[in-house]
This record gives structure tokens, C-alpha cells and sequence, in this order.
């Protein structure tokens, strides 16, 4: 009867370990979805962009936007790296979670896709507005 247990328990840590593993596997495919997501997100606003020069004969400017203006400062403070990013806003900012809300189909994977860079890194981050200014502010 011993023999009978130890197949058991042999079969048991199997049965556990092919678990484990698909768990890592699921884990794995959602993280590429989530980057792929990311991709196509910042893909189609290149691709409008261009599109919109290209109907605008200007394939070879820069768009012109007085209004639209973003901020990029990085620092090293404590041997860590400080990122501070301030985009100009002319609506409502919602939030949930402390991150920012999207109510459109397609939006919000820049946002998820700078938490995921801060977080893998072992970083902190915050998404606050103030005076028209929508912020990033992350150290990792």
C-alpha cells in the first residue's frame, strides 16, 4: 500500500506543478496582450497624425498647436530617477483608482502602459491636475 501513496503524491505534486506553470503562462499572454494594446494605442495616433499632415500637404512640418504643450523634466534625486510630465488640458479630468478615467473606445493604454513601466521597475507614481496642467510624476 505504500507504493499506491507515494504514485499519489507523485501525481498530486504533477497535477500542481502543470498548474503552476499554466498559471505563469496566463500571466505571461495577458502582460503581451497588454503591451500589444499599448502598441497599437500609440501606432494609430502616429499614423492619424501623419494622415492628418499628409491630407494638409505638410508630410515634412510640425503640426502647428499653440495650445498643446507637454513638459518633460527627468531628474535624479537619491539615485533614483524622477520623471515629471505636464500636459495642458481643456476638459474634465475623471479619475478612479487614482488613475485617469477614459470614457472612448481605444484611449487610456498610455496611461496604463506608463504604470506597468513604473511598477515592473519598483517604482511609485502619481496622475494628479492643477492650474490646466494634467501630471505625471513617477521615481523609480
Amino acid at each position: 500500500m505504500p507504493f499506491a501513496t507515494s504514485a499519489f503524491y507523485k501525481e498530486r505534486d504533477l497535477i500542481d506543478m502543470q498548474f503552476r506553470l499554466a498559471q505563469k503562462e496566463f500571466t505571461s499572454l495577458r502582460e503581451l496582450q497588454e503591451n500589444a494594446a499599448s502598441y497599437r494605442h500609440d501606432m494609430r495616433h502616429h499614423i492619424h497624425l501623419l494622415q492628418a499632415l499628409a491630407e494638409n500637404g505638410k508630410l515634412e512640418e510640425i503640426p502647428e498647436t499653440k495650445d498643446r504643450i507637454i513638459n518633460l523634466r527627468l531628474f535624479s534625486k537619491n539615485n533614483k530617477l524622477c520623471i515629471d510630465i505636464r500636459n495642458r488640458y481643456y476638459s474634465e479630468v475623471k479619475f478612479k483608482d487614482d488613475l485617469p478615467l477614459t470614457e472612448k473606445d481605444g484611449h487610456g493604454f498610455g496611461t496604463k502602459s506608463m504604470v506597468n513601466i513604473v511598477e515592473k521597475h519598483g517604482g511609485v507614481y502619481q496622475f494628479s491636475v492643477k492650474d490646466g496642467w494634467f501630471l505625471f510624476q513617477a521615481t523609480a
